[in-house]
């Protein structure tokens, strides 16, 4: 895990790349990588690339970046983990490939060599990286499957820039800072900004699942090789045998956490008390790899209720051997680490402050690395939202010729439905009659209506228009009509994207912690999606629960889902206005923390 950036002249008059401001973005990122710093400048000027390294694989400093090959034709800078390195170091080597180190980036200089931007169907891992090949005169930027590292672009037609973070980019300088009211209107309709938006006009993220070649002549070439809707549209068919679907669920869960492990450091567990991270704790425990960490955040407002997971995470922790620590945390802590939290965010979100702690813990706990069980309620089912909204579309479907009336009945009903309930009721009909509508009302935290309250009206009409979310939404969709399988979609691609997966970037890199996601995995996805396309036997939970080949305690199993949860609303209420408390209170203090509009 590190941080990236760099700097392409591509334009005809472009100044060259300037290195004050290379360092500027790159310094601005030192606790992604607090391990070592590089640098690299081709020699007429055009190029600059930066790197700041958070040591996991060879940690000589041979295997530092900015990498370049023998023949000094190719350079780059690697952001994440590849999986499968040593399969594909194999494979380079017996195709006459010679290795001068043991990283994983070294692998991605021989296989572009050998695939060109074919390159990326052959990684498993989390990545972000840019490679210059002198050759071609080409720029080459890409990013995982489902976008668990990020990377940002400014290009300005000229010079592009890019990083791993916002902030690097706007540290650096030369980047169009203005306000983009897509990204300020995301903010407060979902509560993180939705790819491949930003809050500022110039600065777009490289969507997820895609890969960018730009040419010394400017040329752009952007292709996505990633489709989650398309592996689950064209899914095979699932075995039969209720048995052999589990074996096959089984296989994929081991594979998964076992290439996850990969590190030459040790690798830790964040454990709490719900089917998600206790199956990957097991898994990992089975995996054999050495002496397995586990970490479990405790919070004093939930000591000795039912809230309360430390007691069960530290039952799961004996039953598996783990070396275990629980960290305790109270409201105070929130307090006093808040001005750091918000200045540890690259982009505003309501969430978050969970992972933060948990990955403070951990790095006190003296782990660069922890797997999380992300990604399960997306994969196998568990939110509410797999209820509701289809739920809520069937429903309302015989009503959809009577959309067309749904602003004007919303306009009348929203002022009385603010009053008592919920203000998203006032939106049944104009939204609730589609998956897409309806998984907005499910997930939005405020909705379209309402954002003329929290921002300008100009930027909030502005922002809806350029967001088309709906739109969107049903493009996700692609094709796709099981309504299990149309939510996953969409938790996936937004909630998840947008909120969980930056949210753990940001978070552990603020402690210089690399948080894996064995459920967020395209290898994992492909193997099981016959059983998730499965309809009525598709697998849930406590399928996946069954994977350990040693059973997971009963009182974990039969355990009512309650999520990993802090309890941030009664830390961000504090001594706050009524109307400033909540999730939407607290959307407004991180937005102004942002500099608001």
């Amino acid at each position: 895990m590190c941080g990236i950036n760099g700097i392409f002249a591509h334009g005809d008059g472009a100044p060259p790349a300037d290195k004050a401001e290379l360092r500027r973005a790159r310094e601005s990122m030192r606790a992604r990588g607090p391990d070592g710093a590089g640098e690299w400048f081709s020699d007429d000027g055009r190029v600059a690339l930066g790197h700041r390294r958070l040591s996991i694989i060879d940690l000589r400093e041979v295997a530092g970046q900015p990498m370049r090959d023998d023949a000094g034709e190719l350079a780059v800078v690697f952001n994440g983990e590849i999986y499968d390195h040593r399969a594909l170091r194999a494979q380079l080597e017996a195709g006459g490939a010679r290795f001068r180190t043991d990283s994983d980036t070294e692998v991605l200089l021989h296989l572009w060599r050998r695939r060109g931007p074919a390159m990326v169907e052959a990684l498993r891992g989390m990545y972000a990286f840019a490679l210059w090949d002198a050759r071609a005169g080409t720029l080459f930027l890409a990013r995982d499957p489902y976008g668990i590292k990020p990377l940002y672009i400014a290009d300005d037609g000229r010079t592009l820039r890019f990083a791993s973070q916002v902030k690097a980019l706007l540290a650096g300088g030369g980047v169009d800072a203005s306000p983009e009211a897509a990204g300020h209107a995301g903010f407060f309709l979902w509560g993180s900004v939705p790819e491949p938006w930003t809050l500022h006009r110039g600065i777009r993220a490289l969507p997820a699942g895609s890969s960018l070649l730009v040419g010394r002549d400017g040329r752009r070439e952007e292709r996505r090789f990633f489709d989650m809707a398309a592996i689950l549209r064209e899914a095979a068919p699932a075995p039969a045998s209720p048995g052999a679907r589990a074996e096959m669920l089984r296989a994929a869960l081991e594979d998964s956490v076992r290439q996850h492990l990969v590190a030459d450091v040790p690798v830790g567990v964040f454990l709490s008390a719900g089917l998600d991270s206790t199956t990957i704790a097991a898994l990992a425990a089975e995996a054999g790899t050495g002496d397995l960490r586990t970490v479990t955040l405790g919070f004093e407002e939930f000591r000795g209720g039912p809230m309360d997971e430390t007691v069960l995470a530290a039952e799961v922790a004996r039953q598996r051997g783990s070396r275990h620590e629980t960290r305790w945390i109270r409201g105070e802590e929130f307090a006093a680490a808040r001005g750091a939290l918000l200045d540890a965010m690259d982009q505003p979100s309501v969430d978050g402050v969970n992972t933060y702690f948990v990955a403070r813990a951990a790095r006190e706990a003296g782990l660069k690395v922890a797997l999380s069980g992300l990604g399960g309620d997306e994969l196998f089912a568990s939110y509410p939202s797999f209820r509701q909204v289809p739920r809520l579309a069937r429903a309302m479907a015989p009503l959809r010729g009577l959309a067309p009336l749904g602003a004007a009945l919303r306009a009348l009903a929203a002022p009385v439905a603010g009053a008592f309930t919920s203000p998203k009721y006032a939106g049944l009909l104009e939204y609730g009659t589609h998956v897409p509508g309806a998984y907005l009302l499910r997930r939005s935290l405020f909705m379209p209506w309402e954002l003329d309250a929290v921002l300008p009206r100009e930027v909030a009409r502005e922002g809806l228009d350029r967001l088309a979310t709906i739109e969107h939404l049903g493009a996700d969709l692609d094709g796709v009509s099981d309504p299990r399988l149309q939510v996953s979609l969409l938790e996936s691609s937004w909630y998840m994207r947008n909120q969980l997966l930056r949210d753990a970037d940001w978070a552990g890199m603020a402690h210089s912690l690399e948080i894996r996601t064995p459920l967020v995995d395209a290898t994992l996805l492909r193997a099981i999606a016959p059983l998730l396309a499965a309809g009525a036997d598709a697998p849930g939970k406590r399928a996946m629960a069954a994977a350990p080949r040693r059973a997971l305690p009963a009182s974990i199993l039969d355990r009512p889902k309650t999520g990993f949860v802090v309890p941030v609303r009664d830390w961000i209420a504090g001594g706050a206005a009524p109307a400033e408390r909540g999730l939407r209170g607290w959307a407004r203090h991180v937005h102004a923390a942002f500099g608001g509009m």
